[in-house]
């Protein structure tokens, strides 16, 4: 710990919440510059969701129908009416999230759009109304969540690693589905630990089976002994996560950026996000939200006597958030590469035996570790698509890894490992790339009017029924708006959601006759063919 500054550089900067640190040149930061914080808060997870809905509304389909308010209030009332008329049976429930609340602060249910609170507080706390999920999978008659550890470990290029067991949060009283009666008993409705420990009813428990916080890997064991797919509602959750991390990565990409450029010195990123997830009564797991900076914490608070707390070890905790972080630390280990990197030198050198012809034996450092499989080799297993290969019987000759002691990983890389499953989704991330391109200044977020002509012009998507003038029109009534918004006004200029709107929006003049996400991709492909073309023109230039 380094309370009053460091003075030498590090391998690896363990940030506690967040990283703006403009001194930090080499090595390996916890956390992306500030954007993951941003980018993760429930409104600007909800647009990006949404975008991806517009484009992919079946593979999406696991984030709830979401309304950003105070701006789209009007829409939400209208909607729901709509609704309702063509429905009548249907009696829905949402839920209110404050837009930077945290532990469950702030979140109530309604039952209409009507509600007074909700008319009452966004104004000064701006927020998202989702439908509330009334038929979630019970255990014991409780209502539960699920918090999964999924480590960000690069972003270009894209690598997502998943926990092989997580959290089960319970509520504390018996579920039922809303009524006006019950709307107000959080204790049945939210499954924040920060809430329900305050509960009479919350069991500290020293198992990873029973309690108000158990295993995930507990509930699957229960689920697998009552017949449940467990293998398919694992595939499900691997698919929601890559899906939602495709979702977030072109903001992160702008982000990052700015706050470290390419072609200048900084540290490399990876990060620890936390997934809340749902499950219905059929099994599909819902997204609740995501949390950049989820708690490491593995004691809780017990009073011993009244207004005497002391801090009392939670088993559950300790046995996945400990194994987290270890993995994490071994995935990111520089020196685990330097090691990789003298073994592939030595293998020029060394027999198949293992042995250099000039020594009668190999190097420690360089030989690869036996007893712990490289992660993106585990194999599909019948009972979990996450679980661990039994660690090899080292030869008698082989030296010992550094990681020989350790238990083997319990972080499953899922990205790159499925990306020729998942790749198509990832429009947004190369219309983020136009963007960055255009942007001009390094370190901005922003696009200027001129760095939007410039896009057009550059793409030849300017036409005698597209003129320059329609395209600072646009240009002008996107960005207004969406800076009306209250989106980060340190900056003027288009943001990244705007650019993607009006490139939906090119895009659906451009090609009419398509559904919209071959729209767009046709639009990706003639922008990127143009500039491939002027790229090589320019190169024909540099060499005349």
């Amino acid at each position: 710990q380094f309370p009053f500054g460091r003075r030498l550089p590090c391998d690896i900067y363990w940030h506690g919440v967040s990283f703006h640190d403009n001194n930090i040149f080499s090595g390996q930061v916890n956390k992306f510059p500030g954007s993951m914080m941003e980018t993760v808060r429930k409104i600007t997870l909800s647009r990006a969701m949404r975008t991806m809905q517009d484009l992919f509304p079946l593979e999406y389909n696991f984030y709830p129908r979401s309304w950003i308010l105070p701006e789209e209030l009007p829409l939400f009332v209208a909607e729901v009416r709509v609704m309702k008329d063509s429905d009548p049976s249907w009696k829905p429930t949402f839920i209110v999230k404050p837009d930077g609340g945290c532990q469950g602060d702030g979140i109530y249910l309604i039952k209409d759009p009507s509600d007074i609170r909700l008319t009452g507080s966004i104004q000064s706390r701006p927020a998202v109304v989702q439908e509330y999920i009334c038929k979630p999978l019970l255990v014991d008659k409780l209502k539960f969540d699920i918090r999964l550890y999924v480590l960000l470990k690069s972003l270009e290029p894209l690598e997502i690693y998943i926990a092989k067991d997580g959290l089960s949060r319970f509520c504390t009283e018996p579920y039922q589905e809303p009524t006006l009666k019950n709307l107000h008993q959080v204790f049945m409705h939210l499954t924040n630990y920060s809430l329900n420990i305050h509960s009479e009813n919350f069991i500290h428990s020293d198992s990873v089976n029973t309690g108000s916080k158990r295993t995930f890997s507990s509930i699957l064991c229960r689920l697998s002994s009552r017949g449940a797919d467990v293998k398919k509602l694992w595939s499900d959750i691997i698919s929601l996560v890559i899906k939602t991390i495709i979702a977030l990565t072109p903001e992160l990409k702008v982000y990052y950026q700015s706050d470290i450029p390419s072609g200048k010195p900084g540290p490399t990123c990876f990060q620890i996000l936390g997934f809340d997830i749902l499950l219905m009564k059929n099994l599909k797991p819902m997204l609740l939200e995501v949390n950049a900076n989820p708690s490491m914490r593995i004691e809780h608070e017990q009073e011993l006597s009244p207004g005497v707390f002391e801090n009392v070890p939670s088993p559950v905790d300790e046995e996945v958030k400990v194994a987290v972080i270890r993995d994490t630390l071994r995935l990111v280990d520089p020196q685990k590469k330097k090691r990789k990197d003298a073994h592939v030198l030595l293998q020029g050198k060394v027999g198949w035996n293992g042995m250099s012809s000039g020594s009668s034996s190999a190097d420690p450092s360089v030989i690869p570790c036996r007893r712990c499989p490289r992660l993106e080799h585990v194999p599909e297993s019948s009972e979990s698509l996450l679980d661990a290969v039994p660690a090899e019987r080292p030869e008698p000759d082989a030296p010992r890894s550094p990681e020989a002691g350790l238990p083997s990983l319990c972080l499953k890389q899922v990205f790159p490992k499925y990306a020729k499953q998942f790749n198509y989704l990832r429009l947004v991330d190369r219309v983020a790339a136009l963007f960055i391109r255009f942007l001009g200044v390094k370190g901005t977020t922003k696009l200027g009017p001129t760095g939007f002509r410039t896009f057009i012009r550059n793409c030849k998507l300017s036409n005698s029924n597209f003129s320059m003038a329609a395209v600072d029109i646009l240009y002008i009534d996107i960005t207004r708006r969406w800076n009306s918004m209250g989106i980060d006004h340190k900056e003027s200029g288009m943001c990244l959601q705007a650019f993607v709107e009006a490139f939906f929006c090119l895009a659906q003049k451009k090609y009419k006759s398509l559904p919209l996400h071959e729209q767009v991709l046709s639009l990706i492909e003639f922008c990127e063919c143009h500039l491939a073309a002027l790229d090589e023109k320019r190169l024909l230039w540099g060499w005349g």
